[in-house]
């Protein structure tokens, strides 16, 4: 404090920074990192989330207003007091009780659930958070504690919103928004937000270098295609294709050199719109003076290459051959009749997956109403019954959340069946009564560990177990068909407990897995190998590919084994042994084992089965067998719903449901439904474009 004499005028000085009462600390970078003590929100510990009232049990339908019982804590003849209460003090506070949740404004829900700001008494206002306060209070009747129970649960942290952040770090804002509002933005917004962004010559000449760093890395985003996503988006949620894509950006924004990148179908999840740009990035590494190799299946990234290598012919033990190497116009110079390449023949027009002769007719269907979880638009959509639907898409559209998040779990929930809850929407309406039973055949492992094998999931070992067991050696040795299971004590190798392999614990270092001294891998007791069947083993079957074990079975008169595994071989999996531990199958293997358990089972229900992009990780001649296995399923009079990016798929679909236009907000709408002919005459669909192509 300073006071100038004679004048008398009183300065007054601070070591602190302060304003309006409010005492601001130096900003650091760890004020703006919610992993760090020092920005993470002390409520929340910048988890962004706490146990509390969860907003979406309270108001699971917002598309209902307050005076139509969107608050469902509200209803009932005691509870609906709260409500009549609120809705005769809400035309003070120009609250509009006819207005539907979602539209009312972050003022409105304030006064919904937290009552006026500035109330003389808040304890008295009516309002959510005041009517779980009073059942608090009250917690001695068990109805309270029951009715707590029921809307409690994750929930969005109060202090800081979601944003993980302490209040200090909102205080410092660019362009006049803080840190938290720019990760809420979709990458497409936060580069306008910079482009345009307004500073003094000071802050342009300091953030310069930054503002470069930011700009190319969200270009490098946008390349990739994932102009969609937010930054603030948790990575458990991102698909592998958008992993990848997102660490392929990282590389460019990196600019290594004289670095060796080796990607794994980097195309998956993306639509052919966003193909070329994912093209320019990796040519762009390449350019920066970079080796780039992509293992991938997508016909542009093929055309695109320098230099291609195709291993084959087959899969399995047909394959492992280089079958051609050399530049695409190597490639199409090659005589289709001369190479054992399916991909020149496919390349070529020698071989191609051919469009059906008509679209399936149909009348049935289940509409799902007023979808509007994540960035849908409160959509109507039919999925017709008995056909192949395919819904497509850019990425971000709104697809998953439709087939997976609404439709699957809504269906799931009719038939009585455990399921999350739906994601937000009015109702099921349609043809109901004509399905009994959804499938969601996703890529997930067939088993929980490594004893799960393909022919115990197709349950065609147990026919392979009652053959041995029936043998003249078995019989006089006692042996039942458990004998022949290496999961159950009898017949296994007591040594690795049927594992073919012994784990020694090293400790400080990686464990050694080492093959079992006992059994030498194979599994089994000594004395159960000496039971033969046509000369192998129960070691030498489960050591056949699926093709070798047909070829097998149906030379010793075992049709019934034969047809069995049959459905391996039809969807394309006629390489992989009938033993193969579960955990070495891709998840298309996974995927497509599962359909072929669909596929054998004799006598089924009508079923809805749901795919996610069965195609990954298949080449042009294994999508061909998929199609034929597809077809297969609606004979016996189930229904198709597949979300695919793949035109060779989408060209063969009965009924198309094509959303958009793009990806994250600007998504969520339906842009065309129909056949492909349909879909492809609409100018707004960027599916149709590509797709006319293939017509």
């Amino acid at each position: 404090m300073l006071r100038i004499v004679p004048s008398g005028i009183l300065h007054t000085f601070s070591t602190r920074f302060e304003a309006d009462g409010i005492t601001f600390e130096e900003p650091s970078d760890n004020l703006f990192a919610f992993n760090s003590p020092v920005g993470a929100c002390p409520v929340c510990e910048g988890f962004g989330r706490v146990i509390g009232i969860d907003e979406k049990l309270v108001i699971p339908n917002s598309a209902l207003s307050v005076y139509d019982g969107a608050v469902v804590c509200w209803r009932g003849e005691k509870m609906g007091e709260w409500k009549t209460e609120f809705c005769r003090r809400a035309q003070k506070a120009d609250f509009p009780i006819f207005e539907p949740y979602y539209k009312l404004t972050r003022e409105q829900k304030d006064y919904l659930w937290h009552g006026k700001t500035g109330a003389s008494s808040p304890e008295e206002e009516i309002c959510i958070d005041n009517f779980f306060k009073m059942l608090e209070k009250d917690q001695y009747k068990i109805q309270n504690r029951v009715m707590l129970a029921r809307y409690r649960g994750k929930t969005i942290c109060p202090q800081c919103h979601g944003t993980r952040l302490r209040p200090e770090a909102g205080y410092v804002k660019v362009g006049g928004r803080a840190i938290s509002d720019l990760v809420d933005l979709p990458v497409t917004e936060l580069k306008k937000f910079f482009d345009t962004l307004t500073l003094t010559a000071h802050e342009a000449e300091v953030g310069k270098r930054l503002l470069t760093e930011i700009n190319n890395r969200i270009r490098f985003l946008l390349d990739v295609g994932l102009g969609y996503l937010t930054l603030n988006r948790l990575s458990n949620t991102l698909s592998g294709g958008e992993s990848q894509r997102i660490n392929l950006a990282t590389s460019l924004g990196s600019s290594l050199v004289g670095s060796l990148y080796i990607l794994d179908e980097p195309s998956i999840g993306l639509h052919s719109r966003d193909t070329d740009k994912l093209i320019r990035v990796l040519r762009q590494l390449q350019q920066l003076g970079n080796t780039v190799i992509v293992v991938e299946h997508d016909e542009e990234i093929i055309r695109a290459a320098d230099y291609i290598i195709d291993i084959g012919p087959q899969a399995g033990r047909l394959g492992g051959e280089v079958v051609f190497q050399g530049d695409l116009q190597q490639m199409l110079a090659e005589k289709p009749q001369d190479t054992r390449s399916y991909t020149v023949k496919y390349l070529t027009g020698q071989e191609t997956i051919a469009l059906p002769d008509s679209v399936r007719p149909w009348t049935n269907y289940i509409e799902v109403k007023g979808a509007r979880a994540n960035n849908l638009r409160g959509i109507d959509v039919r999925f017709p019954l008995n056909v192949m639907t395919v819904v497509t898409g850019v990425s971000g559209s709104g697809k998953s959340t439709l087939v997976r998040d609404i439709f699957y779990r809504a269906m799931k929930r009719q038939f009585d069946e455990v399921a999350d809850r739906p994601g937000e929407f009015l109702g099921l309406e349609g043809d109901l009564q004509m399905v009994k039973n959804i499938e969601f055949v996703d890529q997930n492992p067939i088993g929980k560990s490594s004893r799960s094998n393909p022919v115990t999931y197709i349950k065609a070992y147990d026919e392979i177990r009652k053959l041995f067991a029936a043998q003249p050696l078995s019989q006089q040795m006692g042996f039942t068909p458990g004998f022949f299971s290496f999961n159950t004590e009898g017949g296994r190798c007591e040594e690795c407990k049927g594992e073919g392999t012994v784990t020694v614990e090293m400790q400080f270092m990686a464990d050694l897995v080492l093959e079992c001294e006992s059994c030498h891998g194979k599994r089994f007791k000594s004395d159960l190998l000496e039971v033969k069947f046509g000369g192998q083993n129960i070691y030498d079957v489960l050591n056949m590919t699926v093709n070798q074990a047909i070829e097998f079975f149906d030379a010793h008169g075992q049709s019934k084994i034969s047809k069995k595994l049959k459905p391996l071989q039809d969807v394309g999996l006629g390489y992989i042994k009938l033993g193969q531990s579960s955990n070495t199958l891709s998840g298309g293997e996974n995927q497509r084992v599962k359909l072929a358990y669909y596929l054998g089972m004799e006598k089924t229900e009508p079923t809805i089965f749901i795919f996610d992009e069965p195609t990954t990780g298949l080449h042009f001649h294994d999508i061909k067998r998929l199609l034929a296995a597809f077809d297969a399923l609606i004979l016996r009079g189930h229904t198709l719903v597949i979300i695919e990016h793949n035109m060779d798929v989408i060209k063969c679909a009965d009924h198309i449901i094509d959303l958009g236009p793009e990806g994250g907000a600007q998504g969520g709408n339906v842009v065309v439904c129909g056949t492909p002919h349909e879909v492809a005459a609409c100018p707004d669909s960027y599916t149709g474009r590509y797709l006319k192509e293939k017509l």
